[in-house]
């Protein structure tokens, strides 16, 4: 393996906050592992700063995770290396609260006449005509009430 890039040196403060993220049932096992990495990767007390090999199989996981730990935590700390990337292409809701009320409201509703019942078009037409949303997808309707386990109809 190559030479460590990333090097763990933790203080006082950090390491006992790892310890108990480390022991602690209220952490999600990915957590309590990378917590359980930082604590062996810690170059700080004597016989510290294990091999990448030795964390590997003592924390059951993979050589990368181990070296993707170390980074977050020598470029953003703590915090960083324990909790879960922020996802970046994440979009917002087209539906708010709000307006899924508003949508369960209209699929309670009688359908506008000449129809027997709402289809996922009347409803995203209806939707825009509320100003309820600027625009809307039938397929974003669609997901919705699927998630919501609502029936048109």
């Amino acid at each position: 393996m190559p030479a460590k890039q990333y090097h763990v040196l933790l203080d006082e403060a950090q390491r006992t906050r790892l310890e108990a993220a480390a022991r602690s049932n209220k952490n999600s096992p990915r957590e309590r592992t990378r917590a359980r990495i930082l604590l062996l990767a810690d170059a700080a007390p004597a016989g510290g700063d294990a091999k990448d090999e030795v964390i590997c199989q003592k924390v059951r996981t993979s050589a990368s995770t181990v070296v993707r730990v170390r980074q977050r935590f020598a470029q953003a700390g703590v915090e960083a290396a324990l909790s879960h990337k922020p996802q970046e292409k994440r979009k917002a809701r087209k539906l708010d609260g709000a307006g899924e009320a508003h949508l369960i409201a209209l699929v309670c509703s009688a359908p506008p006449a000449g129809h027997k019942q709402w289809g996922l078009h009347l409803l995203k037409d209806k939707l825009i005509e509320m100003q309820v949303v600027d625009s809307i997808s039938h397929e974003a309707v669609r997901t919705t009430l699927k998630k919501m386990h609502l029936n048109r109809g």
